[in-house]
């Protein structure tokens, strides 16, 4: 099992920046993508960005890639999310997930793993 766990949301301005941070534990060794997701009310859970677990390969959804910019540190089973530029269109639950057998899928349903989501709000 993985727990993860994330931080970091919060309310910003537009144009302002957060970093979020997704804190992995348990059997680590199994993942092996890690990416973001977010899901705004009323709308589908969306990918965001996502990074393999051993290298440095990433993916991102097309429109926040340059404003996003996703990133691990393995020492600490960490991913983070750095937002920059945000605008009030990326207010959503952020959820980091972890998938056991996939690089690279956009789908949330190949995803094994899920942390509660960290709120993130842009005010205009």
């Amino acid at each position: 099992q993985v727990q993860l766990v994330e931080s970091g949301g919060g309310l910003a301005q537009a144009g302002g920046s957060l970093r979020l941070s997704c804190a992995a534990s348990g059997d680590t060794f199994s993942i092996v993508a890690a990416s973001w997701f977010r899901q705004a009310p009323g709308k589908e859970r969306e990918l965001v960005a996502g990074i393999r677990w051993t290298g440095s390969s990433t993916y991102y959804t097309g429109s926040l890639k340059g404003r996003f910019t996703i990133s691990r540190d393995n020492a600490k089973n960490t991913v983070y999310l750095q937002m920059n530029n945000l605008k009030p269109e990326d207010t959503a639950v952020y959820y980091c997930a972890a998938d056991k057998s996939h690089y690279g899928s956009r789908l949330a349903k190949d995803y094994d793993y899920w942390g509660l989501g960290t709120q993130v709000t842009v005010s205009s």
